[in-house]
């Protein structure tokens, strides 16, 4: 595994703990925004820097076509999807498949924070 590969993976260690704390704190029920706004506090805690509501462009042979907007995306490495659901879908996986796709980042977290033990997955993209 490669220094850059590695440093992904402490930095979504790092972001996963988060997701864990913001989830010990406030627990289940709230709205995405809720859960968002908090884990922007628990990320600068932490000394990440992160942003909220990214939005990426989406072209078609030079074309724009489309946006999507990432919840949050830190360290400017990592795009991170917030889901209060009952159960993680496919549909889910695809929206944090397409954010790397637009963004041209590598991985993605997507998160859900629904129940009260946090729900997480790791989605990596391979050109």
């Amino acid at each position: 595994m490669d220094a850059k590969n590695q440093d992904l993976d402490a930095l979504l260690e790092v972001v996963v703990g988060a997701c864990y704390e913001v989830s010990n704190v406030l627990g289940a029920n709230f709205l995405e925004k809720v859960y968002e706004r908090a884990l922007l506090k628990e990320l600068a805690t932490r000394g990440l820097s992160a942003r909220s509501q990214v939005v990426f462009l989406v072209t078609y042979k030079g074309d724009p076509v489309g946006e999507y907007r990432a919840d949050l995306i830190v360290e400017d490495a990592l795009a991170v999807e917030l889901k209060c659901v009952d159960c993680l879908a496919t549909e889910h996986l695809a929206v944090c498949i397409n954010y790397l796709k637009a963004s041209n980042l590598k991985l993605a977290l997507l998160v859900n924070f629904q129940h009260p033990k946090v729900e997480w997955r790791r989605i990596v993209f391979n050109r």
